[in-house]
């Protein structure tokens, strides 16, 4: 019985670390794709886009290069956005950190975009561009931001 609790709390501790590595391992894998093969997946995600705005028949004549760019840079915001939000959490459990745990996950976040950048230096076609280390950190200021709102709300007791 005490053994069961043990691996309880081990696991209620680092669940939330393993969900932080394999959110890490998504983008480094993303970040590993050759452009072509990036370029796809985002190209074939703008075309659906474009499909569905036209069927509205409030916009038409859409620039497929931009809206494409745009959702690249969306993605950036959102990958980071979210990395922000499962590092606090993996910190929650970590009562010394609580007055640095903001400044902690976003130095995570920062230093895991640049890492990424310059990973993106070693694949065909791609390349590093500070850009988007800043739409990274951007985004993991936004999660940080998400995170600790629903935080109060849910210490006020009140419905999110």
């Amino acid at each position: 019985m005490k053994k069961d609790i043990l691996t309880i709390r081990k696991f209620s501790y680092l669940g939330p670390w393993i969900l932080v590595v394999l959110w890490m391992i998504l983008i480094f894998n993303m970040s590993a794709e050759p452009a072509t093969q990036s370029n796809k997946l985002s190209t074939g995600i703008t075309e659906k886009v474009i499909e569905t705005v036209e069927k509205t028949h409030l916009v038409t004549d859409l620039n497929k290069e931009k809206i494409n760019h745009i959702i690249r840079k969306n993605a950036h915001f959102s990958i980071y956005l979210v990395l922000a939000i499962l590092v606090l959490n993996a910190f929650r459990k970590s009562e010394k950190l609580v007055g640095k745990r903001l400044f902690l996950a976003l130095g995570i976040c920062v230093l895991y975009a640049i890492s990424d950048e310059i990973h993106q230096l070693f694949v065909i076609g791609r390349g590093a561009q500070v850009k988007d280390v800043f739409i990274d950190s951007a985004g993991a200021a936004v999660g940080i931001g998400i995170y600790f709102a629903v935080q109060k709300k849910l210490k006020n007791g009140s419905n999110i």
